[in-house]
């Protein structure tokens, strides 16, 4: 599998330099932008690009689930660990191990979930809900979120000391709306890619639509504009 980051800006060229640098070397990683700039295609292009392309690639949002949840999303749980738990379950850190775990919104983790994970980090080991028994995993952690984490300690809300754990190296995303160079090349390649998809023959974006799209401040990022061009093709007879 290969992950292509569609660019010809030069932010975003150095960004991903510094991927493949840091890729092979398994420091925790911390990547910062607003949503939709394409944050979790980059945790999957250092995998990629890492010692750990064997291993599984695995994803969670932080802010989808409840700390309960979230917990036994990423711990798993013993048989008979609460009213329910049939059998065993392993939790995503385990089944990441000699793999990368990518937490999505890491800044939506709840003070409890914060202290656990940090507990993974220093000492490689965790149990898992109900059990006593010490679990050992090889992970490499990549982190994102879309907010100021230095505020967000500052208000209280994150742990500084799982802030550095996680923040060896930081890759910041830059928006959408400061690399207008790049939104020819990407919406030809989300053309190229839903036409394929749909079975349509549509080809070629109007010089007006490429002029609109270049003027638009894309508050969405690069999903915005993805999902612009799906439906422009859905709509098409043949050229958008």
């Amino acid at each position: 599998e290969k992950v292509r980051i569609i660019t010809e800006d030069p932010r975003m060229i150095r960004l991903l330099d510094m991927a493949r640098e840091i890729a092979p070397t398994d420091c925790n990683t911390l990547i910062t932008g607003e949503s939709g700039t394409g944050k979790e295609l980059m945790a999957r292009y250092i995998h990629l690009h890492s010692r750990r392309t064997a291993g599984p690639l695995l994803a969670v949002n932080c802010g989808a689930f409840t700390e309960e949840l979230l917990a036994n999303e990423l711990f798993g749980h013993e048989q008979g660990a609460f009213t329910g738990a049939t059998v065993l379950k392993k939790g995503l850190i385990e089944i990441a191990s000699e793999g990368t775990l990518f937490l999505d919104e890491i800044s939506e983790m709840s003070p409890s979930m914060q202290v656990k994970l940090l507990r993974v980090i220093q000492s490689r080991e965790f149990h898992r809900i109900g059990g006593t028994r010490n679990v050992t995993v090889d992970v490499r952690f990549i982190a994102a979120t879309n907010r100021d984490l230095k505020e967000v300690i500052e208000s209280g809300e994150f742990r500084h000391d799982l802030f550095y754990r996680l923040n060896v190296v930081t890759l910041h995303h830059p928006p959408l709306s400061e690399r207008k160079g790049d939104i020819p090349l990407l919406a030809y390649h989300f053309l190229k890619k839903y036409s394929a998809l749909m079975g349509k023959e549509t080809t070629e974006i109007s010089e007006e639509v490429i002029n609109f799209l270049r003027d638009y401040d894309f508050p969405g990022n690069v999903r915005e504009l993805e999902n612009i061009i799906e439906r422009g093709v859905a709509l098409s007879r043949g050229s958008t």
